[in-house]
């Protein structure tokens, strides 16, 4: 069955393909803990290694928001094969009005298949920081400033950004990278999975926060650990509601 997701609301997990090798220290716990469970029905899962599931290609779910791929990182996802992800897409029909995110920690793979997509499909990515320093430490992923650039380059209308788990920044740089990519909107949260990550401070947060504010970009977040950001749009896991 597909999985709910637990960052965004009202949305789905979809995985006909399956995997990632950036191996980031706070996906760990939760990814390859979910892929265990499937020791008796994949191998691959089990390991968690990049596969394709060509019969779950039939097998949408109906939520407003389904979240493509969300169980690895389409990067690893053979080429042959995403055109034929798009196309079940396409030709899903739901009860509900849905919008498709594809995601990827290297969002310059998404561009071969940036003609393909319909109006309902929107591109994302992570942003945990401005700062390269270190990255290499918490994750296998292109770093920071190097997916920053890749995203951006992307031309496509419709852009996302997650800022989950937020790790400490340069506020003036940081803000500057979120004006020039001009998303729908941001999400922005914390670690929950106690990685011990550097994390920016209340005060930081905030005046990122009211940059954003300034500019009209909407954020989205949750897992703030109480702070309380000024003029933001916060989601509860379920509803959007004003704070």
């Amino acid at each position: 069955m597909p999985a709910t997701s637990n960052m965004y609301a009202n949305t789905k997990t979809w995985s006909p393909f399956m995997g990632c090798e950036f191996n980031c220290s706070y996906c760990t716990p939760t990814f390859k803990r979910q892929a265990k469970r499937q020791r008796k029905n994949c191998n691959q899962c089990y390991n968690y290694t990049p596969h394709c599931h060509p019969e779950r290609l039939s097998k949408i779910p109906g939520s407003k928001i389904v979240f493509v791929c969300g169980s690895g990182d389409i990067s690893y996802c053979p080429k042959r094969f995403v055109p034929k992800i798009i196309n079940a897409l396409k030709n899903h029909r739901s009860r509900n009005a849905q919008t498709y995110y594809f995601q990827s920690k290297k969002p310059s793979c998404l561009k071969p298949f940036l003609h393909l997509l319909n109006p309902n499909f929107a591109i994302v990515t992570t942003l945990e920081t401005n700062r390269d320093k270190g990255y290499k430490a918490i994750s296998k992923a292109p770093l920071p400033t190097t997916r920053y650039k890749q995203f951006l380059s992307l031309k496509y209308p419709r852009k996302v950004v997650t800022i989950v788990p937020v790790m400490d920044f340069d506020v003036e740089i940081f803000a500057d990278w979120m004006i020039k990519l001009k998303p729908e909107y941001v999400w922005l949260g914390f670690d929950s999975k106690k990685c011990k990550l550097p994390e920016p401070s209340e005060q930081k947060l905030k005046a990122f926060v009211k940059i954003l504010n300034k500019h009209k970009i909407k954020i989205l977040g949750k897992n703030l650990k109480g702070i309380k950001l000024p003029k933001v749009i916060m989601t509860d896991g379920n509803n959007v509601v004003p704070c």
